[in-house]
């Protein structure tokens, strides 16, 4: 089990003035702890909390917390700016509670007790009596059995304890949502068919310190994140720690895209809690879109930093802030990876779908239907963290190659990182790396091209490594190559290769001329035969490229390879077969001795018995299963 050591200074929160001293008598009982300040001034006092709104379910319907460590950083919340806005009766209520240390949301509708909710219980609210009524231990009592209980219908929430609420806060927008200024709780509404205000759920909001440890190596690489989860498994409050960090200790430029203002809290002025980072508020949601490339394009931004993105015109405005250079930090709906990759409206930030037709040999060779569906562009975010609980979070750091192995039917194995009692961070799981398979080279382009013969003219007239040994040739991408390279594909789809060229951003365009062509990529098939233009681009040292079939994720990989780009498409387990039998074939026919092939499934090992066949050589099936394998001999 790997464990990451995280080290914490203590920092000293910026709390807004009003919040600073504590709270009242009534709160004796919460744990305060002072935070030494880094100047003069005098300690501020903040709770100890674990999340904002962060809860997880323990699978028996009750919500529970892990414990804190020393590890965490305190919070703020400014909870009672949030009591001072209700009701008088209502606020005696809450004075009852002990600990209001787990409140999570105070929720009021017409005609019903108001309720307050924490992580593990629900309590309802009775002004005239002596102790509130605790829903899950059953003390609220059944209101189809007794629906005159004179305590309840005095407890009933009125229209005027909704306009006491409403009276004393921000205005509504069209989502529905306000706030208290330069607070982070929200308070949101719902409404009749005639659009009067019927009920009010507020939400308490936490700045909180310390949560972005377990993937601040990720925060720090520069690449785009997107964060996956449930409602209130703290997406937003990491998604508002990374802005601080972000803008405090890497003093890099932020912007972040506050549609509801639950990022910075409301008002003009944005929370302590974001840092340095500046805030752009959002006039309408339905032009979050927008304001996303008004950031770019007004401010010069190095990171945006966007809550819920959640239209297909967000997610094409990510694309292109991502195509900018800007680092992206965003969330999105969905539980998980695969969740979005089925999501049409957002699949584009991983790359999107789409549905291609194969050629009949293709289909063959790779077992599957003529209509198959592959990955159709870049993947926006580069990394994706699924918020599975608090502090146990599963991270996928290729999301190409994750999604390329989803459309193939594997199941990937993300990384699994979490926070023990200690306050270390453990990788409990390793993410999955597909190995390297015979006939795909290695490295980060493997999978895509023969290496073996795509070396074969690299280094300008050398001979062929017909024996299938190591490559001998300096790869082109160390070569000298012009700013833009022309590729000249000789018996390769050539749309295949223009769509590759603008998927990767490479600099590069088809040259229609051999003898302007800086690299060729040439088709195995055609390859062998030695033709005369494959002589000619020997005899001018051109680096030439050999892919074993016309497939788009072969083309891909070479095309990496080419410019030296990490990462690569990955090969299905027909292709790898397939390859794997190509090369026994080659080695068989050459005069070599008999070659075992790995142990395949009965039906790939019918499709090799079958291009053995057509060889004119001798496949026998060996070993048993799972071991059963094919040896390729001759007659």
């Amino acid at each position: 089990m790997d464990i990451i050591k995280t080290s914490h200074a203590a920092r000293r929160p910026l709390l807004h003035p009003r919040a600073r001293g504590g709270y009242s008598a009534r709160n004796a009982g919460w744990n305060a702890q002072k935070l030494p300040t880094l100047d003069n001034s005098t300690p501020e006092t903040t709770r100890s909390i674990t999340a904002d709104n962060d809860v997880h379910g323990n699978g028996s319907g009750v919500l529970d917390r892990p414990p804190l460590t020393s590890k965490q950083h305190r919070v703020t919340d400014n909870l009672s700016q949030l009591l001072d806005v209700l009701p008088p009766r209502l606020r005696e209520c809450l004075d009852r509670e002990s600990n209001l240390d787990d409140l999570l949301e105070i929720v009021m509708d017409l005609g019903r007790p108001a309720e307050i909710r924490f992580s593990n219980r629900v309590i309802e609210l009775f002004p005239t009596e002596a102790k509130n009524r605790d829903v899950l231990a059953g003390e609220a009592g059944d209101l189809l059995a007794d629906p005159n209980d004179p305590a309840r219908v005095a407890a009933e929430v009125t229209e005027t304890d909704i306009e006491y609420v409403t009276s004393r806060i921000g205005d509504f927008g069209l989502d529905n949502r306000a706030g208290i200024e330069r607070t982070l709780h929200r308070i949101s509404a719902i409404r009749n068919r005639r659009g009067r205000i019927v009920g009010l759920t507020c939400r308490i909001g936490r700045a909180v310190y310390g949560t972005v440890d377990i993937i601040r190596d990720i925060v720090e690489s520069g690449k785009s994140i997107l964060m996956l989860g449930r409602p209130g498994v703290g997406k937003t409050t990491k998604l508002r720690e990374v802005a601080r960090i972000l803008s405090d200790e890497l003093k890099k430029r932020v912007v972040i895209v506050d549609t509801s203002n639950e990022i910075a809290g409301d008002g003009d002025i944005p929370h302590p809690a974001i840092g340095r980072s500046r805030r752009m508020q959002v006039n309408r949601p339905e032009e979050q879109h927008a304001v996303m490339i008004e950031a770019v394009e007004n401010h010069m931004p190095q990171v945006i930093v966007i809550d819920e993105i959640g239209t297909e015109q967000e997610a094409f405005a990510a694309r292109t802030i991502a195509e900018r250079g800007v680092q992206l930090v965003g969330t999105a709906h969905g539980n998980s990876l695969e969740n979005l990759l089925l999501n049409p409206t957002l699949s584009d930030l991983v790359g999107g779908i789409q549905s291609v037709t194969l050629g009949d040999e293709e289909a063959r060779k790779r077992g599957t239907q003529k209509t198959v569906l592959e990955r159709k562009a870049p993947p926006t975010f580069d990394v994706i963290i699924e918020i599975l609980e608090v502090d146990r979070l599963a991270i996928h750091h290729d999301v190409a190659k994750v999604v390329d192995k989803f459309l193939r039917g594997q199941q990937p194995r993300p990384e699994i990182r979490v926070r023990n009692t200690g306050g270390e961070v453990e990788v409990v799981q390793k993410a999955e790396m597909p190995p390297d398979r015979a006939g795909y080279g290695g490295g980060g382009a493997s999978g895509g091209y023969d290496r073996s013969a795509s070396d074969a003219y690299e280094m300008g007239g050398g001979s062929r490594d017909r024996a299938g040994g190591a490559a001998t040739g300096e790869p082109p991408a160390k070569r000298n190559l012009p700013a833009t390279v022309r590729l000249f594909p000789y018996g390769v789809s050539r749309s295949r290769l223009e769509r590759a060229i603008a998927n990767l951003r490479v600099p590069a365009y088809i040259s229609k001329d051999i003898n302007d062509a800086d690299v060729v990529i040439a088709l195995k098939a055609t390859f062998r035969r030695e033709p005369a233009r494959m002589r000619e681009a020997q005899n001018r040292s051109l680096a030439t490229y050999v892919v074993k079939s016309n497939t788009y994720i072969q083309i891909e990989n070479c095309v990496r390879e080419i410019f030296g780009m990490e990462g690569g498409a990955l090969p299905s387990d027909e292709e790898a077969a397939i390859t794997e039998v190509e090369d026994a074939i080659e080695t068989v026919q050459a005069g070599g001795d008999a070659v075992d092939l790995t142990p395949q499934n009965s039906y790939l090992r019918r499709l090799q018995h079958q291009m053995i066949e057509q060889a004119n050589l001798v496949g026998e099936s060996i070993g048993v299963e799972p071991k059963r394998r094919i040896r390729v001999s001759r007659k």
